[in-house]
C-alpha cells in the first residue's frame, strides 16, 4: 500500500478540496488529484464524488478516512517516537523552583545540565506561588512539600531535611548543648518559613516543641547562614545547602540526631506522550544531582 496516497486523501477531506490541499502540501493541483485516482482505483471504489464547487466523501469514502486517519496517527507518533530517542537535546527549557531552594544547589543543577547537553538553555523562575506550569508555559517545576492530586508527572528525588547548625567559634565559648531544651540558654537566629513562636524538632521517636524568644527573625535562609557562618547563634538550615560549609569545617551540624521540617521534593511536569529530548535530559540529570545533595 501506497501510505502517501492515502495522506494525500485525508489532506484533501481535512482541507476540503483539492487545490486547499495542494496549498498546504506545496504540490501542483494535478499530483494531488493524480494520487487520489490512483488510490480509487487501487480499491476499487469511488472516495469521494467531485463536483466544480467541492468535494463530498461516499459512504465507503467516509469508512476508508476514519480508518486511515488512526493509521496514519499513529505512523507519525511511531516517527515522533523514534526521533525523541535519537535527536539531541535542545531548545529552551523554563524552569521554576522555590525562592527558598538554595543558590548552591540551583547553580550546580544548571552548571551541570549545560556542561553535559550545551544545546539546552535554561530559563529559571524562583517563586514561592504554585505556577499553573501549562497555562504559564513553564517546562518543568522543582517543588517542595506535599502534591496535590494532579494531572501531572512527578518525580520523587528525596526528602529537604531542616536541621540544626552553627559556626565552631560560636559553639567555642557557648552553653552545652545535648537536647533541644538547651536552646533556651542559646542565641538563635529563626528562619520565619519554620516559625515565629516555636522551633518543631524531631528525633526518631520523638517530636518536641521549643519555644523561640523572636529576637531576630528573618525571612531569607541565605541571611540566616551568613548569620551562622559569621557566630551570631544557631540557626535551621537545609542540610543540602550546608554541605561545603560542613565539609570545610565552617558550619557544624549541632544535635544531629535532631530535624525540623522533612519536605519530599519532586520534578513536576506536564503529562505528554512523547517527552522531548531537552525535557528528558533535564530531568534524567537533575534528578540524579537532587538524590546526590538531598542525601542526609
Amino acid at each position: 500500500m501506497d501510505f502517501n496516497e492515502a495522506a494525500v486523501f485525508v489532506k484533501v477531506v481535512q482541507a476540503g478540496g483539492f487545490s486547499a490541499a495542494a496549498r498546504q502540501m506545496g504540490l501542483p493541483t494535478s499530483t494531488v488529484s493524480q494520487r487520489v485516482a490512483r488510490l480509487e482505483k487501487r480499491l476499487g471504489v469511488t472516495l469521494l464524488q467531485r463536483t466544480t464547487r467541492k468535494v463530498t466523501l461516499t459512504d465507503v469514502g467516509e469508512l476508508f478516512y476514519r480508518h486511515a486517519t488512526v493509521g496514519l496517527d499513529h505512523l507519525n507518533e511511531a516517527e515522533a517516537a523514534v526521533n525523541a530517542t535519537t535527536e539531541a537535546p535542545c531548545g529552551l527549557l523554563r524552569v521554576t523552583a522555590p525562592t527558598d531552594f538554595g543558590d548552591a544547589l540551583l547553580a550546580a543543577i544548571i552548571r551541570r545540565v549545560r556542561q553535559a547537553h550545551p544545546g539546552i538553555e535554561i530559563e529559571l523562575f524562583l517563586t514561592d506561588r504554585l505556577v499553573d506550569l501549562v497555562g504559564e508555559g513553564l517546562d518543568v517545576a522543582i517543588r517542595a512539600g506535599e502534591l496535590e492530586d494532579s494531572s501531572l508527572v512527578a518525580k520523587g528525588v528525596g526528602m529537604a531535611c531542616w536541621a540544626l547548625f552553627a559556626s565552631p567559634d560560636y559553639l567555642q565559648s557557648a552553653p552545652r548543648l545535648t537536647h533541644p531544651d538547651d536552646l533556651a540558654g542559646h542565641e538563635c537566629v529563626q528562619f520565619a518559613s519554620l516559625g515565629r513562636e516555636e522551633w518543631q524538632l524531631s528525633d526518631s521517636a520523638t517530636r518536641l516543641s521549643v519555644p523561640m524568644d523572636g529576637r531576630v527573625i528573618v525571612n531569607d535562609f541565605s541571611v540566616v547562614r551568613e548569620m551562622m557562618l559569621a557566630g551570631d547563634g544557631i540557626g535551621l538550615l537545609p542540610t543540602y545547602d550546608c554541605r561545603a560549609e560542613v565539609e570545610s569545617g565552617r558550619l557544624v551540624r549541632v544535635l544531629p540526631d535532631w530535624h525540623a521540617r522533612a519536605d519530599p521534593i519532586h520534578l513536576v511536569y506536564p503529562w505528554q506522550r512523547f517527552v522531548p529530548p531537552k525535557l528528558r535530559a533535564f530531568v534524567d540529570i537533575v534528578a540524579e544531582e537532587l538524590q546526590a545533595w538531598l542525601k542526609r
